[in-house]
């Protein structure tokens, strides 16, 4: 599939041209189901936003057709990030008014965006009907993407736990603070029990060394250990970098404009661990048939 900008700005997409061009070493293999990750948080504050974003982006430097789903309904803040102003967003396709392809917007990057609305409370609890409608319609746009990545929103809201659930694959990001790991245990252990996730990859945000990023991890694997059975891998860290603090008043993604920082380097090797770890041994699900199943099924998690 091939991306197509219409008048209105918005993304329409398009069959994909016949290359013989061999393509780069990350580059999607011809058969290969889209990859969707969810990468969420038990606390705000930790940066999450930010990494999906610069994640997305870099993501697209490798090759990859990537497509984001701003999953906070009711207080999504993704385009402000990005300074971009979508006229259509998530809210519109939950009640029905658009298709999910009407709202597809280019950010920075040539990123794809599903953005979310803010400030509309009703969205931060979708019904179950509302839920199932949207995962139809994204069902319909996944064909051309190589990773749909979703920023869920911070907490263990219904939404929150949905769209993980849905994933194949979940990057939980914290920080050092200690509030923020308990929070990214609480999270971890929900989504075990209450809907049998059993691998996780951890992000360490905002750290001033790699010895900090590690001790988070090793604190969370013991209790992780002893408490729950989960698997959590040492996705990486993300140095604690004043140019991603400036960015985000600019509207700026360090990735972008300034991609050599302590930071973008971070998210460089970041990218290149997801897809060089796409075949890693997770219980992956075929993800569209996964979402197949449960559009047939009514939204059946198995609470």
């Amino acid at each position: 599939m091939q991306v197509k900008r219409s008048s209105s700005n918005v993304i329409q997409l398009a069959p994909k041209r016949q290359s013989s061009e061999s393509g780069r070493s990350f580059q999607r293999s011809k058969n290969r189901e889209t990859r969707i990750i969810a990468i969420t948080s038990g606390k705000g504050g930790v940066g999450k936003t930010n990494i999906v974003a610069n994640l997305g982006i870099t993501l697209v430097k490798l090759g990859q057709k990537v497509m984001i789903l701003d999953a906070d309904m009711g207080l999504g803040n993704l385009d402000i990030l990005l300074g971009i102003s979508p006229k259509f967003n998530l809210s519109h396709v939950a009640v029905g008014e658009k298709r999910i392809s009407d709202i597809i917007v280019e950010g920075p990057g040539k990123i794809l965006i599903l953005p979310a609305a803010s400030g509309i409370q009703e969205l931060a609890q979708l019904s179950k009907v509302q839920t199932t409608h949207l995962l139809s319609e994204l069902y319909r746009v996944l064909d051309p993407i190589d990773i749909l990545l979703i920023d869920t929103a911070a907490g263990i809201s219904s939404n929150v736990l949905h769209f993980n659930a849905i994933s194949q694959e979940i990057i939980v990001v914290t920080s050092p603070e200690p509030t923020a790991i308990t929070d990214a245990y609480a999270m971890m252990k929900i989504l075990s029990m209450q809907y049998g996730a059993k691998c996780f990859r951890l992000l360490v945000n905002m750290v001033n060394n790699i010895q900090e990023a590690h001790e988070v991890y090793r604190q969370l694997s013991l209790v992780a250990d002893r408490f729950l059975d989960i698997r959590i891998e040492y996705l990486g860290h993300v140095f604690y970098d004043r140019n991603v603090v400036r960015g985000v008043k600019l509207q700026q993604v360090v990735t972008l404009s300034n991609p050599t920082t302590l930071a973008g380097r971070c998210y460089e090797s970041l990218a290149a661990r997801i897809l060089e770890t796409s075949e890693l041994a997770f219980p992956m699900r075929d993800a569209k048939g996964f979402l197949k199943h449960l559009i047939a099924n009514k939204m059946d998690f198995g609470q």
